[in-house]
């Protein structure tokens, strides 16, 4: 008698250890597929992003990349100008901003296994015209390298003369700006154009110094 209900006892554990053992496998199995699934999921997700962030860093004029030919990559930045940093520019450009939304581009190139900036740029735009402003910095300040206006048909002989100009110049039609042939609507509004963007960019990027 004793030993029939020892055989019962051990069939019975038997039993109860194959359900436990059988519930363990599938729970790793749904655990695995779970994963599965996620990853799965996940993967289109990060596909999409890393599209979209490369979708941005080729988002660059290609005048831009024509005023730069030597340059090896090109960012766009954005800012996002504040109310007081507007007042003060357009109090010191005498021109009144559009928007307080900027965008330049900074170009970099590899010189002597070091990556260094080469210039920067801004496009603006003057009765209908595309011009690319072309900076480059001097004592911390962004100084005008040079203006293209080639798409819009403004004559170099015109656009020659921002040449080394930055924030502390006057670039003002009839001072220091001439028409040089160039009809005087067009022209006022080609200088009042770059020397908004001008005095914006020591704003945004120009060293503090005292005038």
């Amino acid at each position: 008698m004793n030993r029939q209900i020892f055989f019962t006892t051990i069939i019975i554990l038997a039993a109860v250890a194959a359900a436990c053992s059988s519930d363990n496998h599938a729970s790793s199995a749904s655990s695995h597929e779970a994963a599965s699934a996620t990853t799965a999921s996940a993967s289109p997700a990060a596909a999409s992003t890393a599209s979209s962030e490369g979708a941005k860093t080729d988002d660059i004029p290609a005048a831009v990349r024509a005023a730069f030919p030597n340059a090896q990559s090109i960012t766009k930045q954005h800012k996002d100008l504040t109310t007081a940093q507007a007042a003060s520019i357009e109090k010191q450009s005498g021109v009144k901003l559009d928007d307080k939304d900027h965008h330049s581009y900074l170009a970099f190139a590899t010189e002597g296994g070091t990556r260094k900036q080469i210039g920067a740029a801004a496009v603006v735009k003057a009765e209908g015209r595309e011009l690319v402003i072309v900076y480059v910095s001097e004592k911390g300040s962004p100084v005008i390298n040079e203006v293209h206006g080639e798409s819009g048909g403004i004559p170099h002989a015109f656009l020659d003369q921002f040449k080394g100009k930055g924030h502390d110049n006057k670039l003002r039609l009839g001072q220091d700006i001439k028409a040089q042939g160039v009809e005087e609507a067009l022209a006022r509004a080609v200088s009042d154009a770059i020397r908004l963007d001008v005095v914006t960019m020591q704003t945004l990027y120009g060293a503090a110094h005292s005038h």
